[in-house]
């Protein structure tokens, strides 16, 4: 899901962002939930299971794997392409520290 329609749909779906503590304080989307990507597996309780993931990282990369995983264990899951950095080039809010 890309980021324009991922900010405009945010009440409907749940942002999971999978970066390390420090790329998350750095900035994130609000109100995104911080699971780092090898913690996934354990913290699934984490996740409504009654909404959509859209998981993000730095470029897509890892969060287009944890959205396959996800998707695999039958949860509605995408990916958002280009990361925070494609969020931040749209000017889409960044929450900082």
């Amino acid at each position: 899901m890309d980021p324009r329609t991922t900010y405009r749909r945010r009440d409907e779906v749940q942002v999971l962002d999978v970066r390390e503590p420090d790329e998350w304080a750095a900035g994130h989307i609000p109100d995104a939930i911080h699971i780092p990507m090898n913690q996934v597996p354990e913290r699934l309780d984490e996740l409504d299971s009654d909404r959509p993931v859209v998981a993000v990282c730095h470029s897509g990369r890892r969060s287009g794997e944890v959205a396959n995983y996800l998707s695999r264990l039958g949860i509605s899951a995408e990916n958002l392409p280009g990361g925070m950095v494609e969020w931040a080039d749209q000017g889409l809010p960044v929450e900082r520290p």
